[in-house]
């Protein structure tokens, strides 16, 4: 019986008892970054560790990502918390930025926002946890929404689909800090951007060829589901919940950067031990 269903599913490229961790991982990714943002932290590394090559399991995560943060921004919008007026400036801006971070993926230099991005995510968590009344309300903007969408939003869409780690967290900290968000209202158009940069970029490796069509949908389905609880989570417990995994989301992505042997300080660390 088992073997007659497997039989009749699609061919995944993957053992099936893969392709099932691999579900299990996306939905703990999907409840984490609809909170925090940094799913792909668990993500990524789950592909590579299955035997998917580096440029594909990119572009898998990119299809699972875009599903999981379309269910959480889809929570946030019936919600009444994703004011229909900024729809189209932000999902416009991260849009745009999305596919041309993917384009010049293979021409840019990885290597430096590789070295640079974990000193800054750094950065970012000492200061969330030294500020604990960040984004407790609307406050006066320091920029204009048309200024901050061509600039920080048009940026932050670029470094996403250029690389990605902690891109969630770079939308939310602007939006607070720059534009005046509280951190629900940030967090909901948050998901709004991340959604507009991953389809960017995911259109553009859709038509490179480079995605697992089968094992991506299998677990964007799952990392919807926790993508849905996670937002459903934060609108219930707001800021008490989110100021803590964004502290522990940044410092786990930064220290999973540079324990990498591609950082200078992975590379060091294992010079050291040998």
């Amino acid at each position: 019986m088992l073997s007659s269903l497997i039989s009749i599913l699609p061919d995944f490229g993957l053992p099936l008892a893969s392709v099932i961790l691999l579900a299990l991982a996306a939905f703990v990714a999907g409840f984490v970054d609809a909170i925090a943002g940094g799913g792909g932290l668990i993500t990524v590394p789950a592909l590579l560790l299955s035997g998917v090559p580096p440029v594909a399991a990119i572009a898998t995560n990119k299809l699972q990502g875009t599903l999981s943060v379309a269910s959480s921004t889809l929570t946030f919008l019936r919600a009444g918390r994703i004011e229909k007026v900024l729809v189209l400036p932000l999902f416009g801006a991260a849009f745009a930025g999305g596919v041309l971070g993917a384009g010049l993926a293979h021409l840019a230099p990885a290597g430096l926002l590789r070295t640079f991005i974990p000193f800054l995510l750094i950065a970012i968590a000492l200061y969330v946890l030294r500020s604990p009344q960040l984004g407790e309300a609307d406050a006066r903007p320091r920029m204009s929404l048309g200024a901050f969408t061509l600039s920080i939003g048009l940026g932050i869409g670029v470094y996403d689909g250029l690389f990605g780690p902690g891109a969630g967290t770079f939308y939310l900290l602007g939006l607070i800090l720059l534009c005046g968000f509280g951190m629900l209202r940030a967090i909901a158009h948050t998901k709004l951007m991340n959604l507009a940069s991953n389809l960017g970029a995911l259109i553009f490796f859709a038509l490179a060829g480079h995605i697992l069509i089968w094992v991506g949908l299998i677990m964007g389905l799952a990392a919807a589901a926790g993508a849905f609880l996670g937002a459903r989570a934060t609108l219930r417990f707001g800021g008490a919940l989110v100021r803590p995994l964004i502290v522990a989301v940044s410092i786990a992505m930064a220290l999973r950067l540079m324990l990498d042997s591609a950082h200078p300080v992975g590379a060091a660390l294992r010079a050291l031990a040998f």
